[in-house]
């Protein structure tokens, strides 16, 4: 992670797939990542981070497993100009509508999973 804007307080991360069946599904939501991070080592949250309810019904991140074909995985990892005040029983929407009004800059990785 780098070239983080000025006046970031926190960034958020939200793994989502759109391809799954019936709607967007959500992998994992983070917030309140300390902007001095560099990296997401595997297996770890990151710095500060507090995570979200997922579509697997329960904090944490949940890992690709499509029925069948290649579905697309957004990461999106937004800067805030704030820490958000959420606790770990938010979920997508929550995240979303406590974000309005305080996203200084987006930036989206697309990755693909073949089944």
């Amino acid at each position: 992670i780098s070239d983080i804007p000025p006046g970031t307080k926190s960034l958020v991360l939200i793994i989502a797939d759109p391809d799954a069946p019936g709607k967007t599904f959500i992998h994992w939501t983070v917030w309140n990542i300390s902007p001095q991070i560099q990296e997401i080592p595997e297996n770890s949250v990151p710095e500060g981070g507090v995570q979200g309810i997922t579509d697997f019904g329960r904090p944490g991140y949940g890992g690709p497993c499509p029925p069948s074909g290649t579905h697309r995985y957004f990461f999106k990892l937004y800067s805030l100009d704030k820490a958000l005040d959420l606790n770990s029983e938010a979920k997508i929407g929550d995240l979303k509508k406590a974000m309005e009004g305080h996203i200084l800059d987006k930036v989206e990785l697309i990755g693909l999973y073949h089944r």
